[in-house]
């Protein structure tokens, strides 16, 4: 096994999962394992997925560079792929890209409390119309 390349989902007409191509071969300098995760390198068109010309060159530049690639490829020695129980899941060796906003839980929470301060005052002001209201 020399590589292994997942694909971005619906590439295919008919087929909205996502493709791994395994790439094999008998005369390898060394025994890693490269693991390329091109989820990302599809253009939208219609119902499907397409991959341009530009995404085929970046996978085969990934392929043939042997690089590894924060978030995008990584090299996996052939005893971490087997003590993995030969899982052969791109996922599970490339790691995906934190995307989650870092909130400032200080600020967060101050916003908070200003806005449950202007809530109570509103209320006091709405309790003083009504009762105005009902004298």
């Amino acid at each position: 096994m020399e590589t292994v390349i997942a694909l971005a989902p619906n590439l295919f007409y008919g087929t909205c999962i996502a493709v791994n191509i395994l790439v094999l071969s008998k005369h390898k300098d060394n025994t890693d394992i490269q693991f390329i995760d091109a989820g990302g390198f599809f253009k939208k068109e219609t119902n499907n997925n397409v991959l341009t010309e530009e995404h085929i060159a970046e996978i085969v530049k990934l392929f043939a560079d042997k690089a590894d690639v924060p978030h995008i490829a990584q090299n996996a020695a052939q005893q971490t792929v087997k003590d993995n129980g030969y899982n052969l899941a791109v996922s599970s060796y490339v790691e995906a890209e934190d995307t989650r906003e870092v909130i400032d839980i200080r600020q967060l929470n101050a916003e908070i409390s200003e806005t449950v301060a202007k809530i109570e005052r509103l209320r006091r002001e709405i309790d003083e119309v009504i009762a105005e209201i009902e004298t």
